[in-house]
This record gives structure tokens, C-alpha cells and sequence, in this order.
């Protein structure tokens, strides 16, 4: 059975001591709670990184860079590449979120770019991807799953499924408040699985972690997580307080339990 992963993407919040107090206390919680079935990751800010990863040396929560630079190291002024986040021993990095997409223009071809750079440097990507909301109401979600997929794994082999995490995160349902309905979570979740089987092969379909992303909160993870195809879950704003990010980490090792 895969792994439930816990993510905690924390964007643009938490200043160094708020960092700090958090992270002291997860490591605290890990300690005493851990759970084989259940990773357990946080994306502080950049400037933090390495400092998290002290704290969190030797304990079972690994860290996530927030993004990454489609280039190689040079004259891109305020840009961190693969290499740099390699030197800092990064396990993961979350490349393509829908915010970077919205917010910066990104397109498929660069979260591609992202995604080659990390995997070139020992980083298992989180490769983000989703519809806006005028695309589900269109019916075209699963086209628009398939060209992101399509696009952003262009020219990058899978052989054995562990070598990039996929986040799936409907637009219309980050920092909304609005949230997928299991049902809808699962049928997303297990087209892209489908999709995976075709492109490469069952082996690497069936040991890929397929996270939700999209409002996740203490009072409706259970149900997400029970899905068959749902592996996890990459969550923003409910991250933020260490009371509701360890509530949906005590859920996850129910679900882990049931499933």
C-alpha cells in the first residue's frame, strides 16, 4: 500500500520565529507520534531552509522548497536553482502550483523545465497540476489533466513511480474555500493514475503518490483521504497552526488504519 504523505505548504507566511516555534513543535510530535504509514512534510519559506532542515535533522519530517527556477545557475537575478536546494540536501521541492501558473505565467513547458532540473539534481518533484473553475464547468477537466500531464512529463522516463510525487489541485478550489467532493477528488485522482498506467506502465502507476490539494482542513481530510487513489494531501492555509496540522496527521494514521 503507498504511503500517505501530509504536506504543508506554507507560502508566503511565517517570519523566523514563527518558523522556528512551529517547527520545534513538529519535531516534538514526530517524536512522540509518529506513524510509518504517514510522511509528514513542511515547505517553509526560502529564507528558512536551512534552517528547518537543522532543526529537523534526524527526525521523520522531511522539508520541501516552495519552487524552483526553470534555469541553470547564472544571471537570473532573485531565482534559486536546483543546484543550490541539492546543496542544501533538499529531499523535495513543489514545482508548478497553480498560484505560480496564475500569478507568474507559467506554462507547462516551464513547470517541464523545473521538473527535469530537479530530477537531474537528486530532488523528487511535487508536480502540481489542476483546472480553473471555468474548465471543470466545461466538462474539460480531464483534458486539461491530460495536457498538463502530457506536457509536464514530456521527455522525463519513470521507472519505477517513486521518482516524483503528483499533486492534483482543482484552481477553483485553492484558498476558495471550496473544496472537491470525495468523489469528485477520486475521479480526477484516478484518471491521472490511468493516465500513468498508459504513458509508462502499471508498476509506475500503482506505486505513484497522488496527493489532493485545494482546502484541505482538519474536518473534511477523512473523507479525502479514504479514497482509494488519494495519497496525501498538499495543504496550504490549514498548515499554518501546528494544532490543525497534527489533527489531520492523527486523522491520516486512522485512515492509514481503514484503508
Amino acid at each position: 500500500m503507498r504511503n500517505l504523505m501530509i504536506a504543508g505548504n506554507w507560502k508566503m507566511n511565517k517570519d523566523l520565529f514563527e518558523t522556528l516555534a512551529f517547527v520545534q513543535g513538529l519535531k516534538a510530535y514526530a517524536h512522540k507520534y509518529a506513524e510509518p504509514g504517514v510522511e509528514i512534510v513542511v515547505a517553509p519559506a526560502y529564507p528558512f531552509l536551512i534552517t528547518v532542515s537543522d532543526i529537523l535533522k534526524g527526525s521523520s519530517v522531511r522539508v520541501s522548497a516552495q519552487d524552483v527556477s526553470a534555469n541553470e545557475d547564472g544571471a537570473y537575478t532573485g531565482e534559486v536553482s536546483a543546484t543550490m536546494l541539492a546543496s542544501l540536501h533538499l529531499p523535495l521541492c513543489i514545482a508548478g502550483h497553480s498560484e505560480r501558473r496564475q500569478y507568474h505565467n507559467e506554462t507547462d513547458t516551464v513547470v517541464n523545465a523545473k521538473l527535469m532540473k530537479l530530477l537531474k539534481s537528486g530532488i523528487t518533484p511535487i508536480f502540481c497540476l489542476g483546472e480553473k473553475l471555468e474548465e471543470r464547468e466545461g466538462n474539460l477537466t480531464e483534458q486539461v489533466l491530460e495536457r498538463q500531464l502530457r506536457e509536464g512529463l514530456s521527455d522525463i522516463t519513470l521507472l519505477t513511480g517513486k521518482e516524483i510525487v503528483i499533486a492534483y489541485e482543482p484552481v477553483w478550489a485553492i484558498g476558495t474555500g471550496k473544496v472537491a467532493t470525495p468523489g469528485q477528488a477520486q475521479q480526477a485522482h484516478a484518471f491521472i493514475r490511468g493516465w500513468l498506467k498508459d504513458k509508462y506502465n502499471g508498476k509506475v502507476s500503482d506505486a505513484m503518490q497522488i496527493l489532493y490539494g485545494g482546502s484541505v482542513k482538519p474536518d473534511n481530510i477523512k473523507e479525502l483521504m479514504l479514497q482509494p487513489d488519494l495519497d496525501g494531501a498538499l495543504i496550504g492555509g490549514a498548515s499554518l497552526k501546528l494544532e490543525h496540522f497534527t489533527a489531520m496527521l492523527e486523522t491520516s494514521k486512522e485512515v492509514v488504519k481503514l484503508k
